[in-house]
């Protein structure tokens, strides 16, 4: 049976608050067990526990209460005004289920006060008997809150917040480890029954039906929630403002308010006469002083301690059990508001695992629940505990992640939060590490036009950034290479030698493996030059490295030269001399020297040294033939040959070039370099070879036979392999541009066997092989421009004899017709028909007499011709009397064209766009209407194939000087030897006299000559030759 507490004296605040206690809680445990009229199903009794654990606290309250009873000190004023209070709030009217636990709370929670205080107490006497009843009572208070967080939410009815409070309120007694567990991995610190056990999805559907009844807006309701658990008093309010007063004062009235409402409604009176009144007595003020009531301070501080404490943890566990978004939003914003008061809010956020759950919900579907997330973290980051916190978990790479947000809210809410861990060193490397945070930074600061206040956010984070040395290297990786230029100039100023090789041997390596692009600034210019004139081999070494990358992008060419790179690269290269220092810095000044040179930069005002010698002076260029060696490295030869390649580019400094190399016999050292095994070596020298051969093109030939072994060499480069290299196409090429009419090359070309290679490779390309090859066009040309170059000395016995053995001018007709290769090679093969066409009046022999009557006619002339082109290969050799050059011809001993069928391909380039193709094509024309050849019979075969119309085409449609001679020849023998149907087609063209007074107003003397002497022709002009009779009447 329980002890009758009613019949125990009350001597003291603390005996008379139990016994309120005790009473209250019988009164609402039978309120609560019995159904309420009304209810109905509504309603359920508590479990047996519950009911058996309030009859165990029945039981040992009346010991406490013993214990209560001891002389209590008078000091304690404070705390009996306060229990006080709490009693008058414990016996407000029960009126349904939810009052009666309202009231439940309020008088359990007068018991754990009044147990704390019996605790202490207890020390103070030193009794273990009673500390273990103290004990016991606490445990059996955490029973009770246990028990009614069994209590399921369906008995509150619509208050749905009554499951909040229960939950919270029971893990109160909870230490902070627990509580921190107990959110985080939502399972209560006491074992309970599943199946009992209250879930928050009721309460969560509670408040979801409730918001959107009032138009889904957001309820403060979990401070309402806290205030159950820690009820507002009446006293706490001032009566002027009616709000929590913050510093409360006492006026001769006795009444209380806060001082600054007062004080304000006493200054309003200042200026008056008139007597003050006491706002709330109506008496008369005699005074205007106040006194500070320090006791009523300190309980409104005590209690907003406690009510804000435990707002926090309300809010935290609606947060952790939630699974509704706008209980989560509501959590979130109450945090916000308590973390915005106090810094104890923060910590004790932090403490119960409130900062670590945050970072989790930055995976959630809801956008809105991601930015308040982003929000609250970032006022928690604002202590170095927090950043700890959110350094040890997923918080940063998923803030990242949100970065890319198309929600601009969600996007400045995470920037904002990055701002502010990035003030934390210990979490620099933290961020910069983490993947594409630095590029999405960048390009945020980048694009600043789109969202302007991302993108200052964006800088300020990546200026923090930059204090870790790492994550300069992470911006330069991603592009921003502005941090660590400005690094590397800041480490030179402080002499930071370690940190400055690291920087730029980080530069070296970045432009190196991931062939980077990188605009240098005059500042790093000037460092890193300062560094490659430094006494320390690795600085040294270090910096050339990187001016040799730096070097490569174009326009840092101009801040090198503007910076002084010029004048060290050349005392590197002409003065520098260190025996023990490898030789690779003049290696690489030379590579840098040659960037710059062919970036485009004006080598006429680029200053080499304090004398004031430019570029393309003969001092400059002196120094770099004399360098060209064979025994010098491929890399400083090959930048040497890029220098003079970039400087014979220009008109003044190529002819210094050809009067250095002529004048000092330098040929000879580019032409070995030539047949270097560095094919990149091998290709420059073969293009200065090829620019300087038309200056020098005897001397290049020349040293070419007499280099021993360099004509096989080359007949055997320019053979066809399955892959054309651009070497083999510039080799190639190297053949057909210097000088033709070179006796001893084409000699030794033949004796090397170069016409069957030739024409073997030509052979190839003409079927089809490697014409993919996008150096096949230019090999082409070279092929048959080393071809074409034999024509032009077929007085050697040699070369006419490998022409007629190989029948070449068949070979060259084949080549006139457009599907052969380009305009290049049409025009090529039509001056090589022209040199050979030249010597077919020397070559052809007088033709038997018994010949000659078989042939009657020109058209059976042409006739028996095609009839002998199309049957080349018969073994049967037919003689042919070419009444053209009035003799036995053929393609191959005699080259004739018209046995050869090439009148109808020259012909037909007429029509060609390329005014070099006509003109070739014109001048293989002419030499059948020289004078030593039988013009007559020429015209007639001319004008059997249509030739009038398309020369006069051609006159039409170019307007060049030479080609005007050549055209107004064959008009010329067209108009002298023509028959009348040629005449009128000559005659009847109305272009002819346009061009014809064109060319004698605007052409050269050769022009004037031969279009008078057309004009005459067609009585336009005078014949002052003419023999006029006088005739006198």
């Amino acid at each position: 049976m329980p002890v009758p507490l009613l019949d125990l004296p009350l001597q003291s605040p603390c005996a008379l608050a139990v016994h309120s206690c005790i009473l209250g809680t019988s009164q609402c445990v039978l309120a609560v067990a019995r159904p309420a009229h009304g209810d109905g199903a509504h309603q359920r009794l508590l479990s047996k526990d519950f009911v058996t654990a309030l009859r165990i606290f029945w039981c040992q309250s009346a010991v406490m209460l013993s214990v209560a009873t001891i002389n209590v000190s008078q000091e304690n004023s404070m705390e009996s005004i306060r229990a006080t209070m709490e009693r008058q709030t414990a016996r407000r009217t029960q009126t349904d289920v939810t009052q009666m636990i309202e009231s439940l709370f309020a008088n359990v929670n007068l018991a754990k006060d009044l147990s704390a205080r019996c605790k202490g107490r207890s020390l103070q006497l030193k009794d273990d008997e009673i500390q273990n009843i103290a004990q016991d009572l606490d445990n059996i208070l955490q029973n009770i809150y246990d028990e009614l967080g069994r209590i399921p939410a369906s008995a509150f009815g619509s208050n749905a917040y009554m499951d909040v409070l229960i939950k919270s309120q029971s893990m109160r007694g909870y230490s902070e480890a627990d509580i921190s567990m107990n959110v985080m991995g939502n399972r209560p610190r006491r074992s309970l029954r599943d199946n009992d056990t209250p879930k928050l999805v009721d309460f969560l559907q509670g408040m979801y039906h409730e918001s959107h009844e009032y138009g889904g807006q957001m309820f403060n309701t979990l401070p309402e929630v806290a205030e159950c658990i820690e009820p507002l008093y009446d006293a706490f309010f001032c009566p002027l403002k009616n709000e929590i007063m913050t510093d409360p004062v006492t006026t001769e009235s006795g009444v209380t308010c806060d001082r600054r409402a007062i004080e304000e409604y006493i200054e309003r009176f200042s200026d008056s006469s008139e007597p003050i009144y006491c706002p709330v007595t109506k008496m008369p003020m005699q005074s205007k002083t106040v006194m500070s009531n320090a006791s009523l301070k300190s309980v409104i501080e005590e209690w907003t301690m406690r009510n804000e404490a435990m707002r926090v943890r309300i809010a935290c566990t609606a947060l952790s059990l939630s699974t509704a978004d706008t209980v989560v939003l509501e959590a979130m914003h109450e945090l916000k508001l308590l973390a915005k008061l106090r810094v104890k809010n923060r910590e004790l956020m932090h403490k119960i695992g409130v900062t670590k759950f945050l970072a989790r919900l930055l995976d959630n579907h809801n956008a809105q629940i991601q930015c308040d997330a982003l929000e609250l973290l970032c006022l928690l980051a604002e202590d170095e505990e927090g950043k700890d916190i959110i350094g040890k978990t997923k918080a940063i790479a998923r803030t990242v992640k949100l970065l890319s947000s198309n929600t601009t809210g969600e996007k400045h809410a995470a920037i904002s939060f990055l701002l502010e861990l990035s003030k934390s060193q210990l979490l620099l490397e933290n961020i910069g590490s983490t993947p594409g945070s630095i590029l999405i930074l960048t390009t945020m600061k980048i694009n600043n036009t789109d969202d302007p206040i991302a993108a200052e956010k964006a800088g300020a984070v990546l200026k923090n950034l930059e204090k870790c040395p790492k994550n300069i290297k992470y911006m330069a990786e991603s592009g921003y290479l502005e941090p660590l230029q400005s690094y590397l100039v800041e480490d030179y100023k402080t002499g930071s030698e370690e940190m400055q090789m690291e920087m730029v041997s980080f530069l070296s390596e970045l432009v190196q493996e991931q062939e980077l692009t990188i605009d240098i600034n005059r500042s790093t210019s000037e460092i890193l030059i300062k560094m490659a004139r430094s006494c320390n081999p690795r600085f040294r070494k270090a910096a050339f490295d990187v001016l040799v990358q730096l070097s490569l992008h174009h326009p840092n060419s101009k801040i090198l030269v503007d910076a002084g790179a010029v004048p060290v690269m050349i005392e590197e290269l002409f003065i520098r001399k260190v025996d023990d220092e490898p030789v690779n810095s003049m290696a690489s000044a030379a590579t840098v020297l040659a960037n710059i040179v062919e970036s485009g930069i004006d080598p006429d005002t680029t200053v080499v040294n304090k004398e004031g010698h430019v570029l393309t002076s003969k001092y400059s260029i002196y120094n770099f033939v004399h360098m060209l060696k064979c025994f010098m490295p491929d890399d400083l030869n090959l930048s040497i040959i890029r220098v003079l390649l970039a400087l014979t580019a220009l008109a003044k400094p190529l002819a210094t070039v050809v009067s250095v190399i002529r004048e000092n016999h330098r040929g000879h050292a580019i032409i070995e370099l030539m047949s270097s095994p560095m094919e990149v070596l091998s290709l420059a020298a073969t293009r200065l070879l090829i620019t300087l051969s038309p200056h020098i093109g005897h001397t290049i030939a020349e040293r070419l036979c007499k280099t021993r072994g360099q004509p096989r060499k080359l007949v055997k480069s320019i053979s066809h392999a399955r892959r054309i290299t651009e070497r083999q196409a510039a080799l190639a090429m190297l053949l057909a541009r210097l000088p033709y009419r070179n006796t001893s090359l084409n000699v030794a070309l033949v004796q090397e066997g170069a016409v069957p290679t030739i024409l073997s490779a030509i052979k190839e390309m003409q079927n089809g092989a490697a014409r993919s090859s996008r150096h096949a066009v230019p090999y082409m040309e070279g092929l048959l421009g080393a071809l074409v170059r034999l024509t032009a000395t077929l007085y050697s016995p040699e070369v006419l004899k490998v022409a007629m053995d190989h029948n070449l001018a068949l070979v060259l007709t084949e080549l006139l017709s457009g599907s052969a290769g380009s305009d290049e090679v049409q025009c090529l093969a039509a001056v090589g028909l022209e040199n050979l066409s030249y010597l077919s009046i020397k070559l052809s022999q007088p033709p038997p007499d018994e010949l000659l009557s078989k042939k009657n006619s020109i058209l059976k002339l042409l006739k028996d011709s095609k009839a002998h082109s199309n049957n080349k290969k018969s073994t049967h050799q037919q003689v042919n009397v070419c009444l053209v050059h009035r003799g036995v011809c053929s393609p191959a001993t005699t080259f004739c064209l018209l046995e050869a069928g090439a009148v109808e391909g020259l012909l037909g380039c007429l029509e060609n766009d390329n005014v070099r193709v006509v003109e070739a094509a014109l001048g293989a024309l002419c030499t059948l209407l020289d004078e030593r050849v039988d013009v007559e019979k020429s015209v007639a075969a001319l004008s059997e194939l249509d030739a009038a119309r398309r020369v006069l085409g051609a006159l039409r449609q170019h307007r060049q000087n030479v080609l005007w001679q050549k055209c107004f020849c064959v008009v010329e023998k067209l108009l002298e030897h023509g028959d009348d149907r040629c005449l009128r087609e000559v005659t009847g063209d109305r272009m002819l006299p346009t061009a014809l007074v064109s060319a004698f107003h605007r052409g050269d003397v050769s022009t004037k000559q031969a279009a008078e002497s057309i004009l005459r022709r067609l009585h336009k002009m005078p014949d002052y030759s003419a023999t006029y009779v006088s005739m006198e009447f």
